[in-house]
């Protein structure tokens, strides 16, 4: 009950059950209602703790789009949160219908392989411009050695090419080339032949008009539609598209598409969980159709195609790139306000930032893997 000594906090109430309740769940993760520090919480309007305790992140990160509430630090926030493991502690009432689909539905077919295209990859080369590195490359950087994102994103490319042992004359395909940062790379400096595939028209038409020099084919397509062969294979931050309910056929691909002696390199994001749902809200707002692997689900997917023969994480390193990332999307933001509009920056923010604390928290992770059709003769040197 209230007393004279309760703060008085605006749209808090400290005699409603769901506003106690969430006021004791914060405080497990340090992290107070009106609070002054940079990971506190302010409430802007009514309903918060409602939305969340009923939506999950789905209410919350609606919530926040429309102003409902604020932190000044939202990658501080975010990492506190689930440091603390608090949305294990909240069971939202009315997701059941999306966890059912998560479960029971393939929700990547491919006719709806194409939706986080057309929604996520196609917003615009201008905006993605603006935001990434100068290749355009939208995946974790590898900050070993790098101080800035330029150099962590050069630095993740040789990565893989050093990784894949990548040789003059080799045939590389990559599955979800992107803006085709790792073929040219690759054609570059390592004299490869590559072909890349996408969901993303925008991604492909950029590519081929960047890259005209050099011997690459990008190609609009679902990757259960490649039936060549490859010296290589390389994957970079698409797995995460892929389903649960198409992973043995992902793999299949790669293997059928593989020359024997190949090496294949999956980089993607992972989960601790195996038994988990989506995110409701980025599978809304961000990446529809969505869903992070578990390392016991690769493995299963795997069996009896490939040898596996390294498997490197380094997932505290996309904390970086994604801070790196939304300080070129705060510098840029003025020249897209207009056209985007309020709601899609506090969306955007929400994104990044709420990433960055996942990773920072080590509730979700980036793999390497290296993947041999037949084995690789004696023992894989360890690349890094």
């Amino acid at each position: 009950m209230m007393n004279e000594n309760t703060p008085r906090i605006a749209f808090f109430d400290p005699d409603n059950k769901t506003h106690q309740f969430a006021a004791e769940l914060l405080a497990k993760a340090d992290i107070q209602i009106g609070g002054s520090r940079p990971w506190d919480i302010r409430f802007n309007a009514h309903g918060v703790p409602e939305s969340a305790m009923a939506h999950g992140n789905l209410g919350f990160g609606e919530a926040y789009m429309d102003g409902a509430w604020d932190a000044d630090e939202l990658d501080q926030f975010f990492c506190k949160l689930l440091k603390a493991r608090l949305p294990d502690q909240v069971k939202p009432t009315k997701i059941l219908p999306h966890i059912i689909k998560a479960r029971y539905l393939n929700r990547q077919t491919r006719k709806r392989a194409w939706d986080v295209g057309e929604v996520h990859y196609d917003l615009g080369n201008e905006f993605y411009g603006a935001m990434l590195d100068s290749r355009m490359t939208y995946t974790c950087g590898y900050w070993k050695d790098a101080e800035t994102l330029e150099q962590a994103q050069v630095a993740k490319l040789d990565l893989i090419c050093r990784k894949l042992d990548l040789q003059p004359g080799m045939r590389l395909l990559d599955i979800g080339c992107g803006w085709g940062s790792l073929m040219a790379y690759a054609a570059e400096n390592y004299g490869v032949e590559a072909v890349g595939v996408t969901i993303s028209k925008e991604q492909a038409d950029w590519a081929t008009a960047r890259y005209p020099h050099l011997a690459l084919d990008f190609r609009l397509m679902d990757y259960r539609e490649v039936d060549e062969k490859f010296d290589r294979i390389a994957s970079v931050g698409m797995f995460e598209h892929v389903g649960p309910k198409n992973y043995r056929t992902y793999m299949e691909v790669a293997h059928r598409c593989l020359n024997p002696g190949g090496l294949f390199l999956l980089h993607t994001i992972g989960k601790n969980l195996r038994n988990s749902y989506p995110d409701p809200w980025i599978d809304r707002y961000i990446f529809p159709n969505g869903e992070l692997p578990s390392i016991g689900q690769i493995g299963d997917a795997v069996d009896n195609l490939f040898v596996v023969e390294d498997l490197h994480n380094f997932g505290a390193d996309y904390d970086k790139t994604l801070m790196a990332w939304y300080d070129n999307f705060e510098k840029a933001w003025p020249q897209f306000k207009a056209e985007l509009g309020d709601r899609f920056y506090r969306m955007w923010r929400y994104y990044l930032l709420s990433c960055a604390g996942g990773f920072r928290a080590r509730d979700i992770q980036l793999w390497q893997w290296v993947l041999s059709k037949d084995g690789v003769e004696g023992v894989y040197p360890r690349v890094t």
